[in-house]
């Protein structure tokens, strides 16, 4: 038990390790442009599961950059993300 708990400790350090890196790499930051990017993708998706799920994650991201929260750049990666699945 104890060993399943500090494997799921780990792959949460990585992913929130990696995902900011991955919304750099992406172009995405917390940032105005950013922010413009992601939305305007968004706007361009059919309404569906994927276009709702990315609504929320702006909405997160939003959230954590005006609250000082950790995560903006993730959120705003996980909103990119929804809008290329098909």
């Amino acid at each position: 038990m104890l060993k399943k708990l500090l494997g799921v400790a780990a792959i949460a350090a990585v992913a929130y390790a990696v995902a900011p890196a991955q919304a750099a790499h992406m172009g995405v930051g917390c940032n105005g442009a950013g922010f413009a990017k992601t939305e305007s993708a968004i706007e361009t998706m059919a309404d569906g599961e994927h276009k709702f799920a990315a609504q929320k994650e702006i909405a997160a991201a939003q959230d954590a950059m005006l609250n000082g929260k950790g995560g903006c750049s993730a959120h705003l990666s996980k909103a990119m993300h929804e809008t290329m699945a098909k």
